[in-house]
């Protein structure tokens, strides 16, 4: 069985080469993930360049996401690594300056205004704690309640509620726009807390514009996350500021009951922050890291990601090849029939309209037919993916081979779990292009003459509803 599971990388300073990226791809990396946050807007451009580059070379598709920066709070560049003791004061002061011992500079000007005393603030991923315990005319008085190192221009979380910045912010427009030019696969929007900042970011429906993932990283965000998956192509659970938003004893049961809920309605999940942190300098990873990304795989997510540990750490392409080691163990313990026939009578017992309606009919009658009948493969033939992503909610035993005539939706395919994207020149009608796609996965090793395969796609060619199955042999 291959790798269900698929693998998002972070690209940074230790993986900036085109040599260490295609070392990444064949560890298996699926998606490349640029985080905006961090680096001029140019770089990442450059990086997406080569990374076109790579996928060339290695011969086959690699998704690229923009993570946009988001009303992300920092402080101001501190110019050596600082450590912060338990009981340690600091003053807070709005503003762009340099940070040094016992001052730091917040890139927020209404600080003052919207933060109070006995409020918390978390530096970084949440594992410094502090608390404000003076409020003064031109700073606030902060005392660390869990200590640790700060180094470079780490994020300060303000609680979301309190935040006035809007989401996307006029530079994630921008660098939007930059990204969509370079006609990048999918957008990451950082503090999302409704479905109105989605459609905020105003791009056209995939393939045509990006596939945007929505960031599920406020307690806005998880109240009103019908809303949100509604809009999105796909979600992440940022379990960094989720879990200082929310209480800690809180935060494996939010991740359980959004993977599930976005993976019912059609779209991917993405499980993120911290899976194999230790991994940016040791060479293995703790058990509760190998542990928590099999569990990630058990809750049915549809991919899991890498950030620091790829981005700065001692050995790229080895992080991932771990990653991709313990999720391929995973998969072969997932229980298949289980998960489609708990997705079958606890979400799909409403009715839709229109062409969701006749897609989630179809596809859980290709589900239900492959595992009875012991398909080798389900094909799914799709201009904007809608098809495969469909099917890959049910998780069935068979591989998914998405076929698309568009190079963006192949390429947005690759963050869809169980899915093998494939080009193909064009769609026909049914006959044609159903006898297509099995030369085509015939000739790539996926399927043999004699394998009964499901053929599913729609009536058109045209993007609409998924309405015809055919359970055929292979030639």
């Amino acid at each position: 069985m291959n790798r269900r599971t698929k693998i998002i990388a972070t690209i940074g300073p230790s993986c900036a080469d085109e040599t260490t990226m295609k070392a990444m791809v064949e560890a298996g990396m699926d998606v490349a993930r640029l985080n905006l946050s961090h680096g001029a807007i140019d770089d990442h451009l450059e990086r997406l360049g080569q990374l076109r580059k790579v996928a060339e070379v290695v011969g086959r598709p690699i998704g690229v996401l923009a993570d946009l920066p988001g009303p992300k709070v920092r402080l101001g560049s501190l110019e050596s690594p600082l450590a912060l003791a338990v009981n340690d004061e600091i003053d807070l002061v709005p503003g762009d300056g340099m940070s040094v011992a016992g001052r730091f500079t917040v890139g927020y000007e209404s600080l003052l205004a919207d933060i109070h005393v006995g409020d918390k603030l978390a530096i970084g991923d949440g594992s410094i704690v502090l608390q404000v315990i003076e409020h003064n005319n031109d700073s606030l008085r902060v005392q660390v309640l869990f200590g640790g190192n700060v180094q470079g221009r780490p994020g300060l979380h303000i609680p979301s509620d309190r935040l006035r910045l809007a989401t996307p912010t006029d530079v994630d427009l921008k660098y939007l726009d930059a990204m969509i030019e370079a006609d990048v696969d999918m957008v990451a929007l950082s503090f999302v807390r409704s479905a109105h900042d989605v459609r905020r970011a105003g791009v056209e429906p995939a393939p045509r514009g990006p596939l945007i993932v929505a960031k599920i990283e406020t307690r806005a965000a998880v109240e009103n996350l019908d809303g949100i998956i509604s809009e999105s192509g796909a979600i992440m659970v940022a379990r960094g500021d989720l879990g200082t938003e929310c209480s800690i004893q809180d935060l494996p049961h939010l991740q359980k009951s959004i993977i599930s809920r976005c993976i019912a309605l059609g779209r991917p999940a993405i499980t993120a922050t911290q899976m194999l942190e230790s991994m940016i300098t040791a060479p293995s990873p703790t058990r509760a890291e190998a542990s928590d990304v099999a569990n990630a795989v058990f809750d049915g997510t549809s991919a899991v990601m890498l950030s620091a540990e790829t981005a700065i750490g001692q050995d790229p392409a080895h992080v991932v090849a771990t990653m991709a080691s313990i999720a391929h163990r995973a998969d072969q313990e997932f229980n298949y029939n289980r998960w489609g026939k708990d997705l079958q009578r606890e979400h799909l017992t409403e009715r839709q309209s229109g062409d969701s309606d006749v897609t989630d009919v179809m596809t859980m009658a290709t589900w239900q037919a492959a595992r009875e009948i012991g398909a080798v493969a389900i094909c799914c033939i799709s201009r904007s993916g809608f098809t495969v992503r469909a099917i890959a909610r049910f998780r069935p035993q068979a591989p998914i081979l998405g076929f698309s005539p568009e190079d963006r939706t192949v390429r947005q395919l690759t963050m869809s779990w169980g899915a093998t994207p494939i080009k193909i020149d064009r769609i026909d009608d049914n006959d044609i292009t159903a006898l297509k796609v099995l030369e085509i996965a015939k000739a790539n090793g996926h399927i043999r003459t004699g394998d009964i395969v499901a053929v599913l796609g729609g009536s058109s060619a045209t993007v609409g509803a998924t309405d015809t199955l055919r359970m055929v042999r292979c030639p």
